[in-house]
């Protein structure tokens, strides 16, 4: 039986991959191994590996690498931290192949880790552009080290064959969030409102803000003008996400916590909502807001509208139901206006998402299980043909 391991170093990740690691638990002729680090290991985060348990997966590789500081040094060092103990149990569980998704900083330590010990790598996510954040050039060198690749759209196939790799091992697959929504049972609103404990009579947005790591602006200035455009829309109730271990996210995240302290009847937040919520609350939300890949890659399914502010998703294909918007507090107010809209609301409702294909993660599943890895081995750049 092959061994699938497939890596996870954050909520969005797990939440994303959930349908995969169904596929492959079920399959007769593969064995899954699961393999859980960053920041689903760290109380800041909401300890979030428990989420992973309880939802009735086999842990089987822990493994600590997130410091409490979220400086650039502080990354370097976690970094580090994560490519020793990825490397201790990639020997201890001896997979066939690993499965790593996106372009954070941890999945770069597990591809280095997988690439070092001679393993074959399945990339998912790769060929996308992210100008705004230091993900951008994590994605396309885990891209470099991988074997396998399943993209979201042709488009970024066609992106990552241009980074030199074999066009017979790149799959054209949508995106996995998507197909995470179409599967998973959500709540009804006034069940959803029991459990978080929040009225969602009134229209609400749900805001998930990033550090904007490669732009000009911090992340807290970006923030700062975020939540002061909110104060020109005091009806709209705010559920706040809270930002990931990225530099800068500690000090939004205190900021969060500040203005739900000063906001309580209108604003709550959330380490983490856990999948079913969270996309429970984006069915019913009136907007999406913030930077989050969720706004662009699945709150289209719902034909919710999405104000995505700055540079952190730039480079990402769009759905007619995003909204850019500077990260000033002027033009935020003005994008939030439109959201708002009856006409952009109604509009919004009949969006296509580029990133939704069938039985995604059934056709990973299939590709993992059959390709044959003893012609996986990178050979050669795979030139285009010359003009």
């Amino acid at each position: 039986m092959r061994k699938i391991c497939i890596f996870t170093g954050t909520r969005a990740d797990y939440g994303i991959l959930k349908p995969l690691l169904r596929e492959i638990r079920q399959d007769p002729g593969l064995t899954l191994q699961i393999l859980v680090s960053g920041m689903h290991l760290a109380p800041e985060f909401g300890l979030t590996y428990r989420e992973i348990e309880e939802d009735g997966f086999e842990i089987d590789a822990k493994v600590e690498m997130l410091l409490s500081s979220d400086s650039p040094t502080g990354i370097c060092k976690s970094t580090g931290l994560g490519l020793i103990g990825f490397s201790e149990a990639l020997e201890r569980l001896q997979p066939d192949l690993v499965v790593i998704l996106g372009d954070r900083f941890e999945a770069f330590a597990m591809a280095t880790a997988t690439m070092i010990g001679k393993r074959p790598i399945a990339h998912l996510h790769g060929g996308e552009l992210t100008f705004g954040a230091i993900d951008e050039a994590f994605r396309h060198a885990i891209t470099k080290m991988s074997h396998l690749h399943f993209t979201s759209t042709e488009e970024y196939r066609q992106r990552v064959i241009q980074l030199g790799e074999n066009p017979a091992q790149v799959f054209n697959v949508g995106a996995l969030g998507v197909e995470a929504i179409r599967t998973l049972p959500l709540l009804k609103k006034d069940v959803l409102e029991q459990n978080l404990e929040f009225s969602l009579a009134e229209q609400f947005a749900l805001v998930t803000f990033h550090p904007a790591t490669l732009e000009q602006q911090t992340g807290e200035k970006q923030f700062a003008d975020l939540l002061l455009a909110l104060e020109a829309f005091p009806k709209l109730r705010l559920i706040f996400t809270k930002a990931n271990a990225d530099n800068g996210g500690r000090a939004i995240n205190t900021m969060i916590d500040q203005y739900v302290a000063q906001n309580h009847q209108r604003a709550i937040t959330f380490t983490s909502m856990g999948q079913t919520r969270y996309f429970s609350a984006m069915r019913y939300a009136a907007m999406v807001l913030g930077n989050s890949s969720s706004g662009i890659l699945e709150a289209p399914t719902f034909g919710v509208p999405t104000i995505n502010i700055g540079d952190r998703q730039k480079g990402r294909l769009r759905a007619t139901s995003v909204i850019d918007s500077p990260p000033d507090s002027k033009s935020i107010q003005e994008a939030i206006s439109k959201a708002l809209s009856p006409q952009f609301s109604e509009a919004a409702k009949q969006t296509t998402n580029p990133y939704e294909q069938t039985r995604t993660a059934r056709q990973i599943t299939a590709a993992l299980k059959e390709f044959d890895l003893a012609q996986i081995v990178k050979k050669e750049f795979y030139d285009f043909p010359k003009l």
